[in-house]
């Protein structure tokens, strides 16, 4: 599947740090992969913080992720 702006929610904002929430049905492999959070690049920042719920459709699973990178319109995220 694909990234789901509609998912991503702002949970708390403060100096600069945001802490987010997405949900999908996606996996966390998925959700991990290159360019899956590029449409959000223009809202997240490094060093942001991600709780994501992943795989609500299959076999659950929550992590936190970070947002490692954002330039050019590319973000990655890493396992925090």
């Amino acid at each position: 599947m694909a990234f789901a702006p509609q998912d991503l929610s702002v949970l708390c904002y403060a100096n600069g740090f945001t802490l987010w929430h997405y949900t999908t049905d996606d996996t966390a492999a998925a959700v991990t992969g290159a360019r899956y959070f590029d449409p959000a690049a223009p809202y997240v920042r490094v060093g942001d913080v991600m709780i994501c719920n992943t795989d609500t459709d299959g076999t659950p699973g929550a992590a936190l992720y970070r947002v490692a990178g954002n330039a050019d319109g590319a973000v990655s995220v890493a396992a925090v």
